[in-house]
């Protein structure tokens, strides 16, 4: 995902649903810009402040929701977000919201969890998602990490049954953004998208 920002040479990013910042740290390693990460949740920005300040990274950190950005159109180079669109109530309506702030001929890249398409590895993968993940979370952090580990599968099976990886593409376009490519990771489990803003 950050391959395709660095190749566009940005001035200035977002990272929306930075989380612990992450990514947001890489971008700034990687392509020089100055980098505002955002993210919902208020015990994740602490986290992300400590990680930045240990960095020394140029990284600004924000309050706020991928669906109603804080941010004028057109204010970014590119965009970045992370496992975001299974959390939102209308998918179609934040990447219209994510592509708003980003000027003509910027570039947006999302990398999500996905579901395999090879019936070999998506029965692995269930298995994996359904059994290994809530009992790892058990051993690892007690009953709330396996509540986590419980919730992640389901929920990645529900959003791709809802929006599957075609929707999402003609979302993107739909929204605005031109050059859309999808690039499935991890034996299936990964997938990596970008596209640009049309325009300029």
């Amino acid at each position: 995902m950050v391959d395709h920002v660095v190749d566009s040479c940005p001035g200035l990013v977002l990272d929306v649903a930075t989380g612990p910042a992450g990514v947001a740290l890489q971008l700034a390693a990687r392509t020089g810009a100055r980098v505002v990460g955002l993210d919902v949740t208020e015990a994740m920005l602490r986290q992300a402040q400590r990680n930045v300040a240990a960095a020394g990274a140029r990284v600004q950190l924000a309050l706020g929701r991928g669906e109603q950005l804080p941010f004028a159109d057109a204010t970014f180079d590119a965009v970045t977000f992370t496992y975001l669109l299974r959390y939102v109530d209308d998918p179609a309506a934040t990447i219209k919201e994510l592509t708003r702030v980003v000027k003509p001929g910027g570039v947006v890249a999302n990398l999500e969890f996905n579901v395999p398409t090879s019936r070999f590895w998506h029965f692995w993968w269930v298995g994996y998602t359904r059994l290994v993940l809530p009992l790892a979370g058990w051993a690892t952090g007690g009953r709330e990490w396996f509540d986590v580990g419980r919730f992640l599968g389901p929920n990645i099976s529900t959003h791709y049954r809802r929006y599957p990886v075609p929707w999402t593409v003609d979302a993107w376009r739909d929204a605005g953004m031109v050059d859309v490519g999808a690039r499935p990771m991890s034996l299936g489990g990964g997938l990596v998208m970008w596209g640009r803003r049309a325009g300029a």
